[in-house]
């Protein structure tokens, strides 16, 4: 093969948890030049693998809301323009949407997607020339996996490589993650304070990032009850993945910044509450822990315990 083009547009967790598609495919065809469709909000996370040849910004969520600008049927096709003057060996959506297979409908290539009963929507399966059933009860990242071996034809049984690089020594600091984007995903002020004053106890200056003016005005109750905690301000994806490559470990509750973490490899202890983790929760190996579950809620002490066990916490 020769190339092959990534339809994965969002969210910032889905959009993660692709990136070993990249490092399994080019372990296959090291030359292979691989490009990939990403919701322009995200677009920063693709160009974090040194494999991606080029990034594909589509802008779906804001175009719906103008769909009768005359600017927003320009940028449409301008981007059709741009996509169609590749041709792929394979265009791969591992979204399962109906979104998605329209756009892996616009690029010329042999499209492979899921077959209708694997698929997120079933009617995304009426857009591909190829269709495979991949379990549906298993992780989204094996799910993406899986999906593309059969669409390129290699068995998948590859080491988990999410392939970013960010070059930076482990500092000394935590970072918390204590924004998400529904209330019912939040773990507790006061936890998120107990288990701060643990870590200051310990020598770890915990950083919270927030961008929303609610989600900052939390850190920032959050931070009070800390001592040296400090809230990052609104930055990029491509800053934050900084904040957190050097980070000496994250907790972090059910968002996309804590698959970030776990992506990059650092010891991570990610929160549920009011999710079931199995299928969607951090799944980098042994330094990423998921803790807690639908209708649980993890302690200050328990993460603690799973940090010591990480060997995150200085001695």
């Amino acid at each position: 093969m020769r190339s092959v083009l990534l339809v994965k547009t969002s969210s910032l967790g889905d959009v993660i948890h692709n990136l070993p598609v990249v490092s399994d495919l080019l372990r296959h065809w090291p030359e292979l030049r691989i490009d990939w469709v990403v919701e322009e909000n995200f677009a920063e996370i693709p160009r974090l693998h040194p494999g991606v040849s080029e990034i594909f910004p589509v802008a779906i969520r804001r175009w719906r809301k103008a769909p009768g600008q005359a600017s927003t049927w320009r940028e449409i096709a301008a981007f059709r323009r741009s996509l169609q003057a590749n041709c792929y060996d394979l265009v791969i959506d591992t979204q399962g949407l109906v979104k998605s297979a329209l756009i892996t409908w616009m690029a010329d290539g042999l499209r492979c997607g899921y077959a209708r009963q694997s698929a997120r929507e079933p009617m995304s399966a009426w857009f591909y020339d190829s269709r495979y059933l991949i379990p549906t009860n298993a992780h989204a990242v094996e799910r993406n996996r899986w999906l593309c071996a059969a669409a390129a034809g290699y068995a998948p049984d590859l080491p988990l490589r999410y392939g970013l690089h960010i070059g930076l020594e482990p500092a000394g600091h935590c970072v918390l993650l204590t924004a998400t984007s529904r209330d019912d995903k939040l773990w507790p002020e006061a936890s998120w304070q107990a288990l701060g004053r643990q870590l200051a106890e310990r020598g770890l200056a915990c950083l919270l990032p927030a961008g929303s003016e609610r989600e900052r005005e939390r850190a920032q109750r959050i931070a009070a009850g800390i001592p040296g905690a400090e809230v990052v301000p609104p930055s990029s994806l491509r800053a934050l993945a900084d904040t957190l490559g050097s980070a000496r470990a994250i907790v972090g509750v059910d968002t996309g910044l804590t698959h970030l973490a776990a992506a990059l490899d650092r010891p991570v202890v990610a929160l549920y509450v009011a999710t079931d983790p199995g299928l969607t929760g951090v799944y980098a190996g042994p330094r990423a822990v998921n803790l807690g579950g639908r209708g649980q809620l993890p302690t200050p002490e328990e993460v603690l315990h799973r940090l010591e066990t990480l060997g995150a916490l200085p001695a």
